[in-house]
Formats: C-alpha cells, sequence, structure tokens
C-alpha cells in the first residue's frame, strides 16, 4: 500500500519539529471534501437555498471532524502530544462525526437557510464523503482491515501504517461499498422526501449506523462482554436517534402559519331571468 506519497521532511517551528507529507489518506479526505462541497452547492441551488454557505459548512465539518476526531483519540490515549495533533494518524470516526456534525450544525444555524432542508442536502453526502475516506484508509494500510482471511480477495497490507503480512479482509473496501450503496438509496428518493424536512437526515444516521454495525464483525476491535464493540453499540444509538427524527418529522404537527385555507369552489355564471 502506500501511506505517505510524498515525504518533505520535519518541519522545525522552535523546539517543535512537524512533519509535513501528502498521505494517501489525507489526499483521500481532501478529495471527499471537495467533492461533498461541490455536489452542496448544486443541491442547495437546485432546492432553492442559499447555495453559497456550502463552502463554509463543509470547511466548518472539516475543521471540527479532524479537531473532534483527534481529540476523541487523546481522551481514549490519555494524552496530548502536538505532533500527533498534526500527523496523519489518530482519527477517530465516532468523534469526527460529533465534531464535524456541530461544526456545520453551528454554521447552518447561523445561515439564512431553514435547518431541516440544508441538512437533508447535506446527509447522503456524509455517505459518499465517508466511502471515500475509507478508500484513503485502505491505500494507507491504517489498521481498519479485518481478521485473517483465506477468501480470493484477501490481502496483505506488508507496506502500511499498521503493516500485517498475513491475508486479511480488506474491511475499508467493504465500507466504501456499502456507504456509497447508501448514498446512492438516499441520493434516488432526495425529490420525493423534500415535503418531509428531516426525513433525510434521519435516513442518514439509519444507513450509517447499519454500515458501521455491519462493518463491525470483519474488524479487529476489541468485543465487550456482550459480544459487540464499542462502535457496534454506537451504532445502534445511531439507528434509533435516526428512527426517532423520521417519526417525528413524520408525524408532528403542521405550523399554523403552514396551514392553507382552501379556497371557495368557482361559482357557476347563471344566467338572470327575465321578468
Amino acid at each position: 500500500m502506500y501511506p505517505t506519497i510524498i515525504d518533505f521532511g520535519p518541519i522545525k517551528l522552535g523546539p517543535i519539529h512537524l512533519p509535513l507529507a501528502v498521505h494517501s489518506y489525507g489526499l483521500m479526505l481532501a478529495l471527499a471534501f471537495l467533492t461533498g462541497m461541490f455536489i452542496l452547492q448544486r443541491e442547495l441551488a437546485r432546492k432553492k437555498l442559499n447555495p453559497q454557505v456550502a463552502s463554509s459548512i463543509i470547511f466548518a465539518g472539516a475543521v471540527g471532524g479532524i479537531v473532534g476526531a483527534k481529540l476523541y483519540s487523546a481522551f481514549q490515549d490519555g494524552t496530548i502530544e502536538i505532533a500527533e495533533l498534526f500527523s496523519n494518524s489518530g482519527l477517530v470516526w465516532y468523534g469526527g462525526l460529533i465534531g464535524g456534525s456541530a461544526a456545520a450544525l453551528f454554521v447552518i444555524h447561523r445561515s439564512p437557510n431553514p435547518i431541516l432542508p440544508t441538512l437533508d442536502a447535506l446527509g447522503p453526502l456524509l455517505l459518499l464523503g465517508y466511502g471515500i475516506g475509507r478508500i484513503g484508509c485502505f491505500l494507507a494500510g491504517d489498521g481498519d482491515y479485518g481478521p485473517p482471511s483465506d477468501l480470493p480477495w484477501a490481502m496483505a497490507f506488508p507496506n502500511g501504517t499498521v503493516p500485517t503480512d498475513v491475508p486479511v479482509h480488506p474491511t475499508p473496501l467493504y465500507e466504501t461499498g456499502m456507504s456509497l450503496i447508501g448514498f446512492g438509496a438516499l441520493w434516488g428518493i432526495r425529490k420525493q422526501k423534500e415535503g418531509t424536512p428531516g426525513w433525510m437526515s434521519g435516513g442518514t444516521l439509519i444507513l450509517a449506523g447499519i454500515e458501521r454495525f455491519l462493518a463491525e464483525f470483519w474488524r479487529i476491535n476489541p468485543r465487550t462482554p456482550f459480544g459487540l464493540t464499542t462502535a457496534q453499540f454506537t451504532s445502534i444509538l445511531m439507528v434509533l436517534i435516526g428512527g426517532w427524527l423520521i417519526y417525528w418529522v413524520t408525524h408532528r404537527p403542521i405550523p399554523a402559519e403552514a396551514v392553507t385555507i382552501p379556497s371557495p369552489p368557482p361559482s357557476r355564471n347563471r344566467k338572470k331571468r327575465r321578468r
């Protein structure tokens, strides 16, 4: 695999040495954000919303996602190193989801666009971006692969960030496939669900939770005493929240200002009788 494409060596900033390189994972991460920004602009314009906020939403989501992933990783490890914050490792998906979602939601709240329709335009793109990002995990061989396997498509990662000479499940490719399927499913019905703002956001949470829950069966993460991983319990929570959101937006009462009063039927022209 190719974890590092170009290595410029460390840059000295006083006592701090920061590594500078072009990593395959970082490259795919940038591609995911750029793709999301391009499609989000077009989707907001199609929905007659302000498309100029797309770049701000994606930028905030990118920064918040990376910071959240790094802080979540540091919280798990119990230590924070400055150099680690600028490295290509230590990116925990759930920390990125929390940080990126919070930052993007803040920008959407401050924008002139309505919150739920804008989130619905963004939702499917999270699955698309996640699938692209997992290609970066595959190229980097960062340890997201699964247990040893003798299947024809099993492969080793001798030059990966977390190397292995034993053929294993290429789990990142599984996740990319599932994410793209989920994105395609939501993208195909997005116009049908525009009358129910929030439905697409709930659907995104459900499909993202299902995808990660299934992917954990082909990963080498430690199991809890209940036989599931921590990520799988979080995935179940995501599915429940997504289901509740869909139920809420489907059954919530219509605001009074949104209720239209039907106009009376047109009267028929009657001929006046001559007296």
